[in-house]
């Protein structure tokens, strides 16, 4: 990295700001968006896909594009998944069926897998651990103030324009951060001699499509006991198996597993994968709670999700802060807790429950992410080298976003499930999983009559509170991960060390 003039590393962090709005935005405003989608195409069965589909193709490039980033440097991999990200922006706003919703979404996730962990990762090149620590908070300020934004802008385009628009409100902000990382971000070319994973892509890429596959697919367009189902997983379980068996002897691994000697990265990464399925969780869920369970609009659904925002801009400048004066094992642990009590709250949550209940709910999480995910990512920037800070800060994306993709599909299949059995044990009903998809129509909702309604809100709620359930569990297995991590800052020496005795 060529030296940095105070100006330009100014106007270098407003670039890698703006595509954190840029990813910010994206993420919280398809959120209210998810019910009226499923109520123009009528796949409630395949909405998980919109969120699986994204965070698949980010899960499989962003370690792939961390790896690229240390060989030829950072500026032209933001720059190439900028573009993406965009041209997948506009395709998802002008999509006409699921299908190609879903296909553009993966596109959208490919310029993600590059962007997002570049935003990091130039944030650790251009500042010291010091300065890094307030940067982040900073960094995570604007996620805050974007994802307040984003919700009940989300909610009010869904309610008065279409969803469409959601997809494509991005653009400008992706436009403005290309311009000044363009302009700005400058770094010596310099490149090793390499080559690229071929056999660790290609096995992960395979066995994460056919897991999300079956587990999204499993109860309802398959039954758990079919043939094709079983031989589905079969097939996933051996591919990643064989993952990682090329991983550990690759030249070049896509997934650098001798990382995970490291105690502070192996931890983080156990405890960052389990918060990460509650982050897609609650983003994706709470609006069904919201418009399905409790029948208010997109909009209130998206103020409801906002506190969550508000909270993580508030504990991640509290937790860059704290985790120079107490260490990372503290401000993760006191994050983690925050999420815990949260998720515990939402078990006890019924259709009759104050929006004002949720409300606090929301806020508690948000602050627990904020700390939790600045801790992890100052981990995985502050105990590596330079020359395996992408790689490092790719497998921290990575983790967030294999939990993500593991998460929403593990969640909606787990919903869907439950819903389909508790509407079967109403015997004088005929009311099925489909009539969900009406429930959730804008148009179509209002027109069902007062006993399929309340069947329909019944098994919605029975079925999310399941899942909440689910959701508290992941909660505190991830504290009690994270009593491993040790004290103090994270240091590149620690890392150092732990590689030396791998």
């Amino acid at each position: 990295m060529k030296s940095t003039g105070d100006l330009e590393r100014k106007l270098i962090l407003t670039g890698v700001l703006l595509a954190t709005f840029l990813a910010a935005i994206e993420g919280t405003v398809t959120g209210p968006a998810g019910p009226a989608i499923v109520g123009d195409f009528q796949g409630m069965q395949w909405l998980s896909w919109i969120f699986t589909s994204y965070l698949l193709a980010m899960a499989i490039t962003t370690p792939i594009f961390g790896k690229i980033s240390d060989l030829f440097g950072r500026k032209p991999v933001f720059m190439w998944g900028a573009a993406v990200f965009l041209l997948g922006s506009l395709l998802c706003g002008i999509s006409q069926s699921m299908e190609q919703l879903i296909l553009f979404r993966a596109i959208q996730g490919i310029g993600a897998g590059a962007l997002i962990p570049m935003t990091f990762t130039i944030i650790g090149d251009i500042y010291s651990i010091e300065e890094r620590a307030k940067t982040q908070g900073l960094l995570s300020s604007v996620w805050g103030i974007s994802s307040l934004v984003g919700p009940l802008l989300g909610g009010y385009v869904v309610d008065y324009l279409s969803w469409r628009w959601v997809f494509v409100f991005n653009l400008p902000f992706g436009v403005l951060a290309m311009v000044f990382i363009a302009r700005c971000l400058k770094e010596e070319k310099v490149r090793r001699k390499t080559q690229i994973d071929v056999p660790g892509v290609l096995l992960f890429a395979a066995g994460m499509g056919a897991l999300l596959f079956g587990l999204s697919t499993g109860g309802q367009n398959l039954a758990w006991t079919s043939p094709l189902l079983l031989a589905t997983l079969g097939a996933a379980v051996i591919l990643l198996i064989l993952f990682l068996f090329v991983e550990r002897r690759a030249p070049e691994p896509m997934l650098p597993l001798n990382l995970f000697s490291n105690r502070n990265i192996a931890v983080s990464t156990g405890a960052n994968l389990l918060v990460s399925t509650l982050i897609i969780g609650l983003s994706t869920y709470i609006p069904l709670w919201v418009q399905g369970v409790s029948g208010k609009s997109a909009a209130i659904s998206g103020l409801l999700l906002a506190p969550m925002s508000v909270g993580w801009m508030f504990g991640s400048i509290a937790g860059g802060r704290m985790i120079l004066r107490a260490g990372s094992r503290r401000t993760a642990m006191l994050g983690l807790m925050m999420i815990a009590a949260g998720a515990i709250g939402l078990v006890f949550l019924t259709g009759e429950s104050s929006q004002l209940i949720l409300l606090c709910l929301m806020l508690v999480c948000g602050v627990g992410f904020g700390y939790s995910s600045t801790v992890f990512t100052i981990i995985a920037q502050s105990s590596v080298a330079y020359d395996q800070r992408g790689a490092s800060t790719a497998l921290n994306a990575f983790t967030r976003s294999l939990g993500q993709t593991v998460g929403v599909a593990i969640f909606g299949s787990w919903l869907n499930l439950n819903i389909d059995q508790l509407l079967r044990k109403q015997p004088d009903s005929n009311v099925t999983g489909d009539d969900i998809n009406k429930l959730l129509g804008s148009h179509t909702g209002t027109n069902l009559s007062g006993e399929v309604s309340n069947s329909l809100r019944g098994a919605l709620e029975g079925g999310l509170h399941s899942l909440f359930i689910v959701m508290a569990v992941f909660a505190v297995l991830s504290l009690v991960i994270s009593w491993g991590l040790r004290k103090g800052v994270p240091s590149v020496e620690d890392a150092t060390s732990s590689l030396k005795k791998a």
